[in-house]
């Protein structure tokens, strides 16, 4: 535990649920001493949150909160950001963080340094975020891009001193002012996990905030639970999810495309996207009978969800 009356810079909350202890060591051992860092527990068996409890004394500045069930990725992340607004001294920034991400050596440092560059220039900053880089494959996952009637996705390599600007980061590595995380209202917890982050980065575009990737940070990280390699028009990266997780995929996709801050292009993209996923999940997927269930059961209550 750290003490909450000196001024902190940074602080990380991570969100955890059954995590490797490994990867998550790792990414303690990657994040600066002084960061305050916030370790929220998704109702992780009893034997996995003893080790997680055995973990945090090896480390300093280390608060954990433990919920007896599973929250979700959105209503955890809250959880940890509202501690640390109930500090007397709240820290300046947060760093949003899955529990297998692991900064690479230098990477936090970069992303407070181009936030704080990128806002003496004159920009109305509201989120950066860094390279992420799929282990499995070795490949970047890039930043999405709003071009006129088109969602892209730029590839810059890793290490490049050109910020770019994103109309969506991945949550993992988002990095934030707490003041502003708290001000709109953290996290869409109705959206429980998956496309979080997209919800999240076109509420800041809507108040008058942008995103910027820092590719001289990378993260290493990977998409579902594992991931595959394949050739459209350049090699991609295509993240292998359960039946479980491809309900929330597709219900809150469906859930996005009513509510009228998320832009026209994205909506268009969203239902290609879906529409390729599900082919994808036909022609190379496990359990292809349960994806397809789970997909169109996302669909439909997608459909009847309130778009608030």
């Amino acid at each position: 535990m750290t003490a909450t009356s000196l001024p902190v810079l940074l602080a990380s909350v991570t969100v955890t649920f059954n995590p490797s202890i490994s990867e998550l060591e790792a990414q303690l051992r990657a994040l600066p001493a002084a960061t305050l860092k916030v370790i929220v527990d998704n109702g992780s068996e009893a034997s996995r949150w003893a080790k997680i409890e055995s973990l945090a004394t090896t480390f300093p500045n280390i608060h954990l909160i433990r919920s007896n069930t599973n929250l979700g990725l959105a209503a955890a992340t809250n959880l940890g950001a509202q501690w640390l607004s109930s500090l007397d001294s709240p820290p300046e920034f947060l760093i949003l963080l899955d529990q297998d991400s692991e900064p690479q050596s230098g990477s936090i440092a970069t992303l407070i340094s181009a936030f704080q560059h990128l806002q003496a220039a004159g920009h109305r900053v509201g989120c950066i975020g860094p390279l992420l880089m799929d282990l499995n494959t070795g490949l970047t996952h890039g930043f999405h891009q709003l071009m006129p009637f088109r969602w892209t996705r730029s590839y810059p390599l890793a290490g490049s001193h050109t910020p770019i600007q994103c109309a969506s980061l991945n949550g993992s590595g988002t990095l934030v002012r707490l003041s502003l995380f708290q001000q709109l209202g953290g996290l869409d917890e109705t959206f429980f996990i998956d496309h979080v982050d997209t919800e999240w980065a076109f509420r800041v575009m809507a108040h008058g905030h942008e995103l910027w990737g820092i590719p001289a940070a990378v993260f290493n990280h990977s998409m579902g639970q594992t991931s595959m390699r394949f050739w459209l028009f350049g090699w991609r990266v295509w993240p292998v999810r359960s039946p479980h997780r491809h309900y929330y995929l597709y219900r809150n996709a469906i859930t996005l495309m009513k509510r009228p801050y998320v832009p026209r292009v994205w909506k268009l993209w969203a239902t290609a996207k879906l529409l390729l996923t599900a082919s994808v999940m036909l022609i190379f997927g496990p359990s292809r009978i349960d994806q397809v269930s789970s997909m169109w059961k996302g669909i439909k209550t997608g459909l009847t969800t309130n778009a608030n």
